[in-house]
Formats: structure tokens, C-alpha cells, sequence
């Protein structure tokens, strides 16, 4: 029982951090923020991260009522994050941004907004439809019981605080850190992502074998 709930915990959180990819947001952040002081930079990463971790919480919990509402089942809703997370992680593998995360038309509306933290850091950068369907496959898996749980949500709060460090430092981060670094580590990420979506496929596809 602690193996299969360690190894669900492990799985949770490459999940859930492949998914945010707080490493690839460093340079949409900087866009965004252009012209922000250093202190704004860290006020609004902050905010950022915080809004994420409500708004992937709040779909954790509310997953299992968002089936009921709209009648969907578990496989086909595994079937469809997977397959969201299969294209995420092929624009991953090709190094370049992904449009089921963000698009250049919110970037650009993104950079002209007072407050840049909830719309379009938060959401859809970071906590986008990807990062959702994520949570709530995994909240499915865990079934509520007490470990699993508490492994989905910490991977959560592990990805956040990491984004907002990340975030928080992302002038020092972009000076030192060369692009092709950057590139190389999103393309490992990318093929690690492909590989949890195709779990989430093969799972969504026996899920509605054995309970059609």
C-alpha cells in the first residue's frame, strides 16, 4: 500500500509540474512584465503563483461535481486531458509555446493590463485547461482517500512555490541561464509529458472497456 501510494505521489507530481512547466514561463514572465520595477516583479509573481494554486485547488475539488453536471465520464475526460497534454507536449518537444496553454493575442493584451497577475499568469499560463484536466484526472485516481490526496494537492503547492521562486528571480534567471539551456531542459520535460499523457490515454481507453 505505501509503494502504490508513493508511486502515485511521484507520478502526481511529474504530472502536475511537466504540465505548468514553471521553468518555460521565465520568458513569458519577463515579457509580460516588461518595464515592471524588481519590486513589482516579485508582487506580482507572488500573486500569481497564489491565484494558480486557488484555481487548480478549486477544480480539485469541484472535479467529481463537474462530472456529474455535464455527464461526462472519467475515461472520456482522461482520454480528452490526455490527448490535450499529448499536443502541449509535442510543442514542448519542438521548443516553441504551446496554444493550448496561451496565446500571442493574450500575451500581447496580457502586457497592456494594470494587473497582469490573475489574467493571463494565472490563467491560462500557468493553471490553463491542461494543468486543470491534470488535477482533476488525478483527484479521480485518488478517490478521495487520504494520501492520494494529499500527494495531488502537495504537488500542487510544490509546483506553485516553485513557479514563484522562479518567477521571483526570473531577471537573474533569464541573464544566466542561455536559451539553448532553457530549450534543452523544456524538450526533456516535453518527452517526459508525453509519456504521462499516453498514461492518461491508456488509462481513459480501459476505463471505458470495463465501464462503458
Amino acid at each position: 500500500m505505501f509503494e502504490a501510494d508513493l508511486k502515485f505521489a511521484v507520478v502526481a507530481l511529474s504530472a502536475v509540474f511537466f504540465v505548468i512547466d514553471p521553468l518555460a514561463n521565465v520568458p513569458m514572465f519577463l515579457s509580460i512584465t516588461s518595464g515592471d520595477s524588481a519590486a513589482q516583479r516579485k508582487r506580482t509573481a507572488f500573486r500569481a503563483a497564489l491565484a494558480t494554486w486557488v484555481t487548480l485547488s478549486i477544480f480539485a475539488f469541484a472535479g467529481a461535481l463537474i462530472f456529474k453536471a455535464f455527464g461526462i465520464s472519467l475515461g472520456a475526460f482522461k482520454i480528452a486531458g490526455g490527448i490535450m497534454l499529448l499536443l502541449m507536449s509535442i510543442d514542448m518537444m519542438r521548443a516553441q509555446p504551446s496554444p493550448t496553454r496561451t496565446t500571442a493575442e493574450e500575451q500581447d493584451e496580457g502586457r497592456g493590463r494594470d494587473d497582469v497577475a490573475i489574467f493571463p499568469l494565472a490563467v491560462p499560463m500557468l493553471a490553463g485547461p491542461g494543468a486543470i484536466a491534470t488535477v482533476m484526472v488525478l483527484m479521480s485516481r485518488a478517490a478521495w482517500r487520504v494520501v492520494p490526496t494529499l500527494a495531488v494537492f502537495l504537488a500542487v503547492t510544490i509546483t506553485c512555490v516553485v513557479a514563484w521562486l522562479l518567477m521571483r528571480g526570473a531577471a537573474s534567471a533569464d541573464k544566466y541561464l542561455p536559451k539553448t539551456v532553457l530549450r534543452a531542459f523544456e524538450r526533456i520535460m516535453g518527452l517526459l509529458l508525453a509519456a504521462v499523457a499516453v498514461e492518461f490515454i491508456a488509462g481513459g481507453v480501459r476505463d471505458m472497456i470495463l465501464h462503458p
